[in-house]
């Protein structure tokens, strides 16, 4: 399993995925919004979406597992 994690702390600007999806490297699966910047965190492998763990608005700290890919 690898977990996609917050790369700094800021509130979730979009959730572009779903339980169940499938998705490519690269692909994005969450944009999250930190001193007015939009930071896009891809999927670093091919897989498919085992949990999100965020929704659009939350705030995450550095470090927190947004997404969870098997």
């Amino acid at each position: 399993m690898t977990q996609v994690k917050a790369q700094m702390a800021g509130t979730v600007y979009e959730v572009s995925v779903k339980e169940g999806d499938s998705v490519t490297k690269g692909q994005t699966l969450i944009i999250l919004e930190s001193m007015k910047m939009e930071i896009a965190h891809e999927a670093e492998n091919d897989g498919t979406i085992e949990k999100v763990n965020v929704a659009e608005g939350d705030f995450v700290e550095e470090n927190d597992v947004l997404v969870e890919l098997a």
